[in-house]
């Protein structure tokens, strides 16, 4: 009987975990069957056994398409079975993804976010007009707010102006404009103190009452 015995260490290794070493036996055993009818029966069997086992792929759109694809998947593309959808191939699954380019952001001044870039990046191509120039006075005022919001600290306006012109790489100079932006007051508010729960409530109503009790008992002891 020790003879008989299977350890994971010298079984073949699984493809796909999610399904269980005796799903991936009968796909192995479909795959064999030499009658192709037969193969067919068993193959939609497997599926809706593989369906039973995940159900909540149901919730994901092509739900039987997907359960069709890990069938060949998990033959190794071995099973010669017809496929209500198109047999997917072994060099589609093999291929690298292209690499992806990270963005290249300002990281400079990262409390001011990723947006304000492109607000003043669109606001530049625009025709001298008031809405340009308006644009830019919020980006500023955003700009300071985010600025003390994420230093929880006041800033002058020609840190800000200093800022906005390095940013928009000189094109925005708001320097020697005389304008003043949102006062300090107005951007940060005193945090609100957290209400006592009733929990500390009961406590200290319990250690009043304790404190009490025990005095009195002590002035009986004491007369």
């Amino acid at each position: 009987m020790v003879e008989n015995l299977e350890y994971n260490s010298l079984r073949p290794k699984l493809i796909i975990l999610e399904y269980g070493r005796h799903v991936q036996k009968l796909i192995n055993h479909c795959v064999l069957i030499e009658d192709k009818e037969e193969r067919n029966k068993m193959s939609r069997a497997i599926v809706a056994l593989m369906g039973s086992l995940q159900p909540h792929l149901r919730d994901v759109n092509d739900f039987k398409h997907k359960l069709w694809d890990q069938l060949f998947i998990m033959s190794d593309f071995k099973i010669d079975v017809d496929s209500p959808y198109e047999r997917p191939k072994r060099e589609t699954f093999l291929e690298k993804p292209e690499k992806l380019s990270y963005p290249q952001k300002n990281h400079k001044y990262r409390f001011y976010g990723n947006k304000i870039q492109l607000i003043i990046n669109a606001a530049l191509t625009w025709e001298a007009s008031e809405r340009k120039t308006e644009t830019f006075l919020l980006a500023a005022n955003h700009m300071k707010n985010s600025y003390i919001n994420f230093n929880r600290a006041d800033v002058k306006d020609a840190v800000i102006f200093e800022h906005l012109f390095e940013i928009s790489n000189g094109k925005v100079d708001l320097r020697n404009s005389g304008i003043i932006l949102a006062y300090f007051k107005e951007v940060v508010k005193k945090k609100k103190p957290l209400p006592t729960s009733k929990r500390t409530k009961k406590k200290s109503s319990f250690q009043q009452n304790t404190y009490k009790n025990n005095r009195e008992k002590y002035q009986v002891q004491k007369k």
